[in-house]
């Protein structure tokens, strides 16, 4: 379909005007005829999901894009959960939504392609940052009940500083508040940020900051997911609040921020709270205080009366003699029952040493009475007690006993022991005597 528009001087009676209503509706006519139902390919971008079931988004590539909606009706057939960044395949019809005059496709069906670049690149990031431990809550520190001064790293014509300046200005005004202006979207905008939350650290003073932007499509807010932004907040020695968006909307710097803040007018609420609630809050301390202090001062004029009325404080001396009393009589009985033991320990060494004695008495007559026997035994055994028989003992001179004559010599002197002394004698001949009685000279 071929439309043609004519307006000259030479036609201007016969020229045809054409309703705004009219020519979208021409042109409506025309896309539809000429496209029909068409399979398209690209990265869903700024995705809208109202109340009512519909999907609204954007399919975008690197060059152009293109609206589309996908109605409850035909999305309750699709088990695809579409979000930001996801690059799809989506069948449906070309037409123009009269109202607005936008083109946009009607999606009848929808398919995953696979990650968009940019979804692609914030997945690999968050992976890789987690497992520094970048996101880990034992390296999240606490925002400060009530900061003095509020550094805010935005926008510095955005709506994002409007709204935290509003609430600022409504719960309390006389807050210190620091504007680093930075770019939130476009070239540069990540470096600008990065640098603008060290410059605040360098420059000192400041109890917490904030760092976002308002709400927009995933290319928007791309600068908040660059890895020099979450270095910068990784390394920040102040307490960083990510305000990036809206509260569906999730960023690398939400992850390493130390708090996550919806939107910024939510980062602004956290950082100040309520000045009226802080008030009640602080009266009604003051009179939990006061009660406590008089519950506490009656409690202990109750005790000092009491005290005052006992019989301690009114007969002081009593007190002390019964004292003494007391210690007289803990010393006698222990006195008492000390005698008593020295005794009883006396009565039984007493009755200890006179078993004792006995007991010795009887061991001593026994080993005499063994000492005689054993004497009498010895003695019988001696062999000098065999003199007395007739026997004697002969010995050399250097005394060795004579047992035979072997070994003895002719005129050697030797020395006999009788029963009542001794004999020396010169052996002047040698006589042995053998088994058959007979003799033999020596």
């Amino acid at each position: 379909m071929q439309l043609s528009f004519e307006d000259s001087p030479s036609k201007q009676d016969n020229r045809r005007i054409y309703a705004v209503a009219d020519i979208t509706r021409l042109i409506k006519t025309a896309l539809e005829n000429e496209f029909g139902q068409v399979w398209i390919e690209g990265e869903v971008s700024n995705l809208r999901k109202p109340s009512s079931g519909h999907l609204y988004f954007t399919l975008k590539d690197e060059a152009a894009q293109i609206r589309a909606v996908f109605f409850r009706g035909a999305r309750a057939a699709s088990p695809l959960d579409l979000r930001d960044g996801m690059k799809v395949r989506l069948f449906g019809q070309i037409t123009v939504y009269e109202r607005s005059g936008d083109y946009q496709i009607v999606v009848r069906k929808i398919e995953d392609a696979g990650k968009g670049a940019l979804q692609a690149a914030f997945e690999a990031l968050k992976k890789k940052l987690a497992a520094e431990g970048l996101f880990e809550a034992a390296r999240k520190r606490p925002i400060p009940l009530l900061p003095q001064h509020v550094g805010v790293v935005t926008s510095p014509t955005g709506a994002a500083i409007r709204d935290i300046l509003n609430v600022v200005s409504r719960r309390f005004p006389n807050l210190h508040i620091l504007i680093a202006p930075v770019k939130v979207q476009g070239d540069g905008a990540a470096d600008q940020i990065a640098r603008a939350i060290d410059y605040l650290n360098e420059r000192g003073g400041i109890d917490v900051m904030i760092v976002g932007r308002g709400g927009g499509s995933l290319e928007d807010l791309w600068s908040f997911n660059e890895e020099v932004v979450a270095r910068a907040i990784a390394r920040s020695r102040i307490p960083v609040i990510s305000a990036v968006g809206h509260e569906i909307d999730f960023t690398i710097s939400d992850f390493v921020a130390d708090l996550r803040a919806p939107t910024p007018s939510a980062a602004a609420e956290l950082v100040v709270g309520q000045k009226e609630a802080f008030k009640n809050n602080l009266r009604e301390t003051t009179r939990r205080l006061e009660r406590a202090l008089k519950a506490s001062l009656l409690e202990w004029k109750n005790r000092l009366l009491a005290a005052a009325r006992s019989y301690v404080f009114r007969e002081p001396q009593n007190l002390v003699l019964q004292f003494v009393q007391r210690i007289e009589s803990y010393r006698m009985r222990m006195s008492h029952e000390l005698t008593r033991a020295v005794q009883d320990k006396q009565q039984r060494l007493d009755e200890l040493h006179m078993k004792m004695g006995y007991r010795m008495d009887g061991r001593r007559q026994s080993l005499a009475q063994d000492l005689k026997r054993l004497s009498a035994q010895l003695t019988a055994l001696s062999p000098l007690a065999v003199l007395d028989r007739g026997f004697s003992i002969t010995r050399r001179q250097n005394g060795d006993l004579v047992r035979g004559i072997e070994g003895i010599a002719p005129g050697e002197v030797l020395q006999t022991q009788v029963a009542d002394g001794y004999i020396k004698s010169r052996v002047t001949d040698r006589v042995e005597v053998k088994d058959n009685g007979g003799k033999e000279n020596g």
